[in-house]
């Protein structure tokens, strides 16, 4: 090429390279690649000016392409941000939300691994969340106490730190644990910013490197708003979760009052219920009847303070042993609440301190674990013999109104006693001396308290220890009420009028039941039956001559009437039938010999008569000595072996005087009896 030649071909060497240049740029071509087009200007021969243009475009183009890089980085970046703001705004799982975003510091930042750890309040330390590009099983789960490594003095100042080699920079304070868990990721250049929630920190956003690497300050801002993110997220994520579990515990404060209105309701209406059948006049069973159908038990029975049973629905409750129930009325008594024992439920009714008795329930009817339909396990039901707690309250609740309905029962019952009472000490009283005794009177008052004094009354006179006499006035109070009878006090004694025609036979029946009752010995005595209202002060005063002559004979706590006394209570007796006696000692036999003709009763006139000796009766008889001894066989036959006895004897002698002292209707010895037998057989 000639020298007139070379201008030519300069500027098209330069064009060509303006040209490249602009070719580059469009491509996005590396920036190694932008020196080409100079290199290339040279090595044609361009002139000095026309490299210095080439050299100055490439200048311009490559801070073209780098400002190009920097809005392309700083759109990526944009993007991410938006794209982060758009996962915090649906939020409907933290953990992807944290994941992406440490995903996206890892893209952005062009580090190896990325990842974020959260404080532990109560540890005291922080530890690892999410990771990403992490291949270290032990790294993964490291724990940073505050202020140790990078990231724990991050956690603990709230500022971003970065290392360009994490390994040999001595401005952190290394641990064995941290430093192995660096070691086995293989990281050098770490980078780390705190979460922040206005100024607590809740953790560190980390970008990290396994080959040394300096952080750009870009980089570090970068990073801080991707933490912002995070702790938006995280923060939300908390604030989302309480409100859910405010939600819940709303639900559940709501469904609970809504349920405790319903018991409210309901406890109020039975209580309505059960008062307005206290008020129409209702007892103890209608009480039993109506709890147990709103409880749906087979069985309720209702005791007073004793143990004695004043009412029953259904069968007796199963479960509960013998013995069992007082315990369980304590327990009741003391805590005061329904306990329950051996599958019974058990309340005591009370009247402040005092035990006026109880209530036991058992055998649920319906589904188990409740008497109502509507209840469910969250209301508290149990087992087939549970109570849930509205159940249970409305058992106590009837505790109550049994409680009232036992004191209205015992103060009815203390008034009435007490007019029944008084109707008895007029009726024991003397009349006055010259003053006729007002029977019509008494006679009506009886019977508007229901007693009729027309027919045969026996008095007994109740005894026990002093202490307990307060309970045995109540206890044969009820006893008289049962009998349409009267009951009071008398000269410091329990006496009971009731209708009867066989006074011992009640004496006996009251010392049985009273003394089970009090637990103790109860010794009553009985007299008559009385004729009328004007024959029962002597009849009263016979039967404390009785209870006084059962006490000298060691009878205490025993129940007899003054015929069950034998010779003593005709002694005692005041104008005693004196017949009667005989005819209970002797009336057996003196039938035997007037039906057949026999001489039983003229040979136990011989046998005492002669000492009890047979061989010397025999004279007084006129027979042999078999025959006696075969008559006084015949005579144990009638009356009982004990006969010959010394108390048998005295009575038996004791009749055998009074028949003969007697009146003539008594049948005499030797008579002839209806068969028309002449006595004197052998019997």
């Amino acid at each position: 090429m000639t020298s007139a030649e070379e201008p030519d071909a300069a500027p098209g060497e330069a064009a060509a390279a303006l040209r490249e240049l602009l070719g580059l740029l469009h491509e996005g071509a590396p920036v190694e690649q932008f020196t080409r087009p100079a290199e290339r200007a040279r090595a044609a021969g361009a002139g000095a000016a026309e490299r210095a243009l080439v050299e100055e475009a490439t200048r311009v183009a490559l801070d073209v392409r780098r400002t190009l890089d920097q809005r392309r980085r700083r759109e990526a970046e944009l993007t991410a941000l938006f794209d982060t703001a758009g996962d915090l705004a649906a939020l409907r799982d933290p953990d992807a939300v944290l994941r992406a975003i440490v995903h996206r510091a890892r893209m952005l930042l062009g580090t190896d691994v990325a990842y974020l750890t959260l404080n532990d309040p109560v540890a005291g330390d922080t530890f690892m969340r999410v990771t990403d590009g992490s291949v270290s099983a032990a790294f993964q789960q490291l724990r940073l106490g505050m202020g140790e490594g990078l990231g724990g003095l991050v956690a603990q100042t709230a500022r971003p730190y970065a290392s360009a080699d994490y390994r040999a920079d001595d401005r952190f304070r290394h641990t064995p644990a941290i430093d192995h868990g660096v070691r086995e990721e293989g990281l050098r250049g770490i980078l780390g910013v705190p979460l922040r929630v206005g100024t607590r920190v809740i953790g560190v956003l980390y970008a990290a490197d396994r080959a040394v690497r300096a952080f750009a300050p870009d980089a570090v801002a970068l990073l801080s708003s991707l933490a912002d993110h995070a702790a938006v997220a995280i923060d939300s994520a908390r604030l989302l979760e309480e409100t859910r579990a405010a939600l819940v515990d709303l639900e559940a404060a709501t469904r609970t009052a809504r349920e405790q209105s319903e018991a409210m309701r309901h406890a109020a209406e039975t209580h309505d219920r059960l008062t307005r059948l206290v008020l129409r006049g209702g007892d103890v069973g209608d009480v039993a009847r109506e709890v147990a159908g709103l409880l749906g038990g087979s069985s309720l029975v209702v005791y007073d303070a004793d143990g004695a049973e004043l009412a029953r629905v259904g069968a007796e409750p199963a479960g509960l042993p013998d013995g069992a129930l007082a315990g369980a009325l304590a327990a009741s008594r003391s805590g005061g609440r329904a306990v329950e024992a051996g599958g019974v439920w058990v309340c005591a009714a009370l009247a402040g301190p005092e035990l006026l008795g109880g209530l036991a329930l058992n055998g649920r009817a319906g589904r188990p674990g409740s008497g109502h339909a509507d209840s469910s396990p969250s209301d508290g039901g149990l087992s087939d013999s549970g109570l849930s707690d509205s159940e249970r309250r409305l058992f106590e609740r009837a505790g109550l109104v049994t409680a009232l309905l036992l004191l209205l029962r015992r103060s009815v019952a203390h008034a009435e006693d007490r007019v029944r009472g008084e109707l008895l000490a007029d009726l024991l009283a003397a009349p006055a001396a010259g003053r006729a005794l007002d029977t019509g009177s008494r006679i009506l008052r009886a019977r508007r308290l229901g007693v009729d004094l027309a027919g045969p009354q026996a008095l007994v006179v109740l005894d026990c220890d002093n202490a307990l006499r307060s309970r045995l006035a109540a206890e044969a109070g009820r006893h008289a009420r049962a009998r349409n009878g009267l009951v009071g006090p008398h000269q410091g004694r329990v006496v009971l009028l009731a209708p009867a025609d066989s006074p011992g036979t009640l004496a006996r029946t009251l010392a049985a039941d009273l003394g089970r009752a009090l637990g103790a010995p109860v010794t009553a005595a009985a007299a008559g039956p009385a004729a009328g209202p004007e024959a029962l002060p002597g009849v009263c005063a016979e039967a404390v001559r009785c209870l006084e002559a059962m006490h000298a004979l060691g009878l205490t706590g025993q129940g007899a009437g003054l015929h069950d006394l034998g010779f003593l209570g005709v002694l005692l007796g005041g104008g005693a039938d004196v017949g009667a006696y005989v005819d209970r000692v002797l009336g057996p036999v003196l039938e035997y010999d007037a039906r057949r003709g026999t001489e039983l009763v003229r040979t136990l006139e011989a046998y005492f008569a002669e000492g009890s000796s047979p061989a010397r009766a025999k004279d007084a008889l006129h027979v042999h000595v078999n025959t006696v001894v075969q008559r006084l066989d015949r005579i144990g036959q009638i009356l009982g072996q004990d006969w010959n006895t010394p108390a048998g004897g005295l009575e038996v002698q004791l009749a055998l005087r009074i028949l003969r002292a007697g009146p003539a209707s008594f049948p005499r010895p030797g008579e002839v009896g209806h068969d028309g037998d002449v006595g004197g057989g052998p019997g």
